[in-house]
């Protein structure tokens, strides 16, 4: 798979695609990253990329021309590309747009700067607007790092262990079950026991469970549309009973808070 980004800072770059996962993918020819400097599209002795948005108002806007031509050129290499520009009104980039993205042959990554890019470049040859969440960075180079390395692991091959993408948070709508490694005891803090049974059957079940509180506790949100197995309708179901009960005890000898609700 190949990623193409357009960006001011291509040297931001290097070191991203030199470690770790992405590093072997790169050297295993499973992905190529390739970093085009969009003021090497612009004209000018001074080569300039930004200026003032018509209407007045703060900061600047990445002018239409050198973009453009940046964008044309990947789409003349890589035709078959999907355009994805990085900014904080798109829709929010979760694991499915990531596997989703990682269904294409090239993707390129467009990093935004000052206030934006100028629309029109957004109406014409952006193919959808991605962002990594509900805050403000000083330019998409951050996020074009996060999309690449979510897309990744998902591209057959990159990733050790072939099941590993498939277990981690997020992939069903889960967030992921706690760890343990060695020694057992660290601190005084025992790995729990049903880790080290060897059975695999109830080791399953502690880690659907733990999956289930961490996700309920921390995002419930992703709950809300899931459709859940017969196992964890059962597991939360049980829970379900216990809360109540726990409720009806708390009404009936708690605080006189709960006194209006009974």
């Amino acid at each position: 798979m190949n990623f193409v980004v357009l960006t001011l800072f291509p040297l931001m770059f290097p070191a991203f695609a030199g470690h770790g996962v992405v590093r072997r993918a790169v050297e295993q020819g499973l992905i190529e990253i390739d970093c085009v400097n969009i003021r090497d599209f612009a004209e000018g002795k001074h080569l300039i990329t930004d200026d003032r948005p018509y209407g007045g108002g703060n900061g600047m806007v990445l002018k239409p021309e050198p973009l453009a031509k940046a964008i044309r050129a990947a789409k003349e290499v890589h035709p078959k590309s999907r355009v994805v520009f990085l900014g904080p009104r798109g829709r929010l980039f979760d694991q499915h747009t990531a596997a989703r993205l990682a269904g294409n042959e090239t993707v390129v990554l467009v990093c935004g700067r000052y206030e934006g890019i100028d629309e029109r470049i957004a109406a014409t040859l952006i193919d959808e607007e991605v962002s990594i969440g509900d805050y403000i960075l000083s330019g998409g180079e951050p996020a074009a790092m996060v999309v690449m390395d979510a897309v990744a692991r998902l591209i057959p091959g990159v990733l050790g262990n072939e099941n590993s993408a498939g277990q981690e948070s997020f992939t069903d709508q889960l967030l992921e079950h706690s760890h343990f490694t060695r020694p057992p005891v660290f601190e005084g803090q025992e790995v729990p026991e049903i880790l080290l049974s060897g059975d695999h059957a109830k080791i399953d079940q502690w880690r659907t469970r733990a999956s289930l509180l961490y996700t309920l506790a921390n995002r419930p949100d992703l709950l809300e549309n899931r459709e859940f197995s017969k196992d964890e309708i059962t597991i939360l179901s049980k829970w379900g009973r216990q809360i109540a009960d726990i409720i009806r005890t708390q009404g009936l000898h708690g605080p006189d808070a709960l006194s209006g609700d009974r």
